[in-house]
């Protein structure tokens, strides 16, 4: 299905992102991915993309060093010869209440949500031609958020709408399109479906259970493939109806 294209992944060590990198190599695609400090991690994903039978490519790259994101896709480009995919994934999960949210946090949530994808987009749109994706991983609590001290994260993903909306704009009269998918609350490190506050965040969904990364895998591999070529714009929620 996605057999001669070549995806880039960010922080795509670990959790939503590697399922999604695993997800594209098995669809077909060559598949690189970014990392910070995960060498060990970077490499078993990329060990996994091989055993697909694809080619994979690990880059490290802080999504806060615009210059090192840019120097990331030239590099992509270089070794895997294009790019036609591009998924923002990299992010972090600030939590606190707000009047403790210092501005060096604020400064940073904004460049690893906002500013990396959009650095990123710029850079990737670049040599993307028709039929190419971006596709950015944003957040259900963007759309609605049922508890306190959330408040910088939303924002920071808030802004990947208007992103999304723009590059859509922008980039539709060449065929390529951008949308944004939505997780929930998803089964990662960063937030376990067996720690203690599960429970209250399974209350808010409409199946009682955590979403898989697979399951936003499978989203991305959807709009990634011939099935997206017809959305664009569009932010797809995978939450377990959260925002229902």
């Amino acid at each position: 299905m996605l057999n001669g294209r070549v995806a880039l992944v960010t922080g795509g060590s670990r959790g939503i992102g590697a399922a999604i990198a695993r997800r594209l190599a098995g669809d077909g695609a060559d598949v690189a991915i970014t990392y910070a400090n995960a060498v060990g991690r970077a490499a078993e994903v990329v060990g996994a993309i091989e055993g697909a039978g694809r080619r994979g490519l690990a880059v490290p790259a802080e999504a806060t060093d615009a210059a090192a994101l840019t120097s990331a896709v030239e590099h992509v480009v270089a070794k895997l010869g294009r790019l036609d995919i591009l998924v923002n994934n990299a992010g972090i999960a600030p939590f606190g209440p707000l009047g403790e949210v210092t501005l060096e946090e604020l400064d940073r949530t904004m460049a690893i949500h906002a500013r990396a994808s959009f650095v990123l987009a710029q850079a990737a749109s670049r040599h993307m031609t028709d039929g190419g994706r971006i596709i950015n991983i944003g957040s259900s609590l963007a759309d609605r958020v049922p508890y306190p001290d959330w408040t910088l994260y939303a924002m920071s993903k808030s802004a990947l709408i208007g992103l999304t909306k723009g590059l859509a704009r922008d980039l539709g009269s060449r065929g390529i399109t951008a949308n944004l998918v939505a997780p929930g609350s998803t089964d990662t490190e960063m937030n376990p479906a067996d720690s203690p506050d599960a429970a209250g965040e399974r209350a808010f969904t409409a199946l009682d259970r955590y979403c898989a990364p697979e399951d936003i895998a499978a989203t991305v591999a959807h709009l990634a493939g011939p099935g997206g070529r017809y959305i664009t714009g569009a932010s797809i929620a995978v939450d377990a109806g959260t925002t229902a």
